[in-house]
C-alpha cells in the first residue's frame, strides 16, 4: 500500500507457482506515483520493495527475522529507509515444536511443512530440527511451492509416519487456513499453526503474535513517518505478548486429551 497527497492507493498482488506475480512493477508504479510512504505487509512485499532501492519509507510487517532476511542492519538502527515490525513467528517454530509436544506427549515423529519458495524456510527446518534433536524427537520435511501442492503434501503423512505437523510461516499458509485445517482432519493428525484463525478454522492449536497488534502498530508508524519522522530512527518494533489457542472440539474429534496444565496457560479455548 502506498500513501500519496492524503489518498491511500492500494496495490494487491496474487501467489502465481511460488511467486508474487508482477509484484515489482506494482512496486514499479508506486514509486513512479511518488507516493510518501509505501507499506509492505508481508515478507516477500518487503523484500521487493528493500531491492528496489527506492528512497521512498518503506514500512514493512514479517515474520521473520529482518536482520537475518537483510532488510535491515540492526533492530534498534535499521538504517536507510526502511523499519517496520517483525513478529517473530519463524522464530517461535521450536516452540510450537514444545507446545505441540505436550499436547501430544506420545509422539515421536513430526512433519514439518514449509514453502520451499520462501526466503525463511531453511532457517525455520534448522531451527525445527535443532529443537528437535535437544528433545528427542525426529522430523520430517514437507516442501511445497505452490497451493496446488499442499494436498498432495498432506497425502504423503501417513508414508512419513508423522505423529503430529507443525505449519510453518508464509503467505502460502497463511492465506489458507480452512484448507489446512481440513486437511489436518482428513488425515487425523494434530497440528499446531501460528495464528488464531487457523484454530477458528478448526485446527487444534496456535501459538504466535497478535497479527490485529501488528497491524495496528504498523499503521502507527506509517503515521510518524507521514508526520516527518524518519524511518532510520524507528527501531523495529516485536510484540510483546504471545498468544496459545486450543480447539477442544478438534481435540476431542481427534480422541486427544488436552493436559489441564496446558488449558490453564492457554489464552483462548475454542469449544
Amino acid at each position: 500500500m502506498g500513501y500519496v497527497e492524503g489518498e491511500n492507493v492500494t496495490i494487491e498482488y496474487r501467489w502465481a507457482n511460488g511467486h508474487y506475480d508482477q509484484l515489482n512493477e506494482m512496486l514499479s508504479d508506486l514509486v513512479r506515483r511518488r507516493v510518501n510512504v509505501i507499506v509492505a505487509a508481508t515478507t516477500p512485499a518487503a523484500l521487493a520493495a528493500e531491492a528496489s532501492r527506492t528512497t521512498i519509507p518503506i514500512i514493512f510487517d514479517t515474520a521473520g527475522d529482518p536482520v537475518r532476511l537483510g532488510l535491515v542492519t540492526s533492530l534498534n538502527r535499521p538504517g536507510r529507509n526502511i523499519t517496520g515490525i517483525s513478529q517473530v513467528s519463524s522464530e517461535l517454530v521450536p516452540k510450537r515444536l514444545g507446545l505441540l509436544h505436550d499436547l501430544v506427549p506420545a509422539v515421536t515423529t513430526i512433519a514439518l511443512l514449509v514453502n520451499a519458495n520462501d526466503p525463511r524456510s531453511k532457517t525455520q527446518i534448522k531451527d525445527m530440527q535443532d529443537a528437535a534433536h535437544a528433545v528427542g524427537l525426529q522430523i520430517r520435511v514437507l516442501n511445497v511451492s505452490a497451493q496446488g501442492e499442499i494436498s498432495s503434501a498432506f497425502a504423503k503423512l501417513p508414508d512419513l509416519h508423522a505423529d503430529a505437523l507443525i505449519v510453518g510461516t508464509g503467505e502460502l499458509f497463511n492465506s489458507r487456513p480452512d484448507q489446512l485445517a481440513e486437511l489436518a482432519a482428513r488425515q487425523r493428525i494434530p497440528a499446531i499453526y501460528q495464528a488464531r484463525e487457523f484454530v477458528a478454522a478448526g485446527g487444534l492449536a496456535s501459538y504466535g503474535s497478535s497479527r490485529i497488534d501488528a497491524y495496528r502498530q504498523v499503521g502507527v508508524y506509517a503515521g510518524r513517518v507521514l508526520k516527518g519522522e524518519r524511518p532510520a530512527d524507528l527501531p523495529v518494533a516485536r510484540p510483546t505478548k504471545f498468544e496459545l489457542v486450543i480447539n477442544l472440539k478438534t481435540a476431542k474429534a481427534l480422541g486427544l486429551t488436552i493436559p489441564s496444565g496446558v488449558i490453564a496457560i492457554a489464552d483462548e479455548v475454542i469449544e
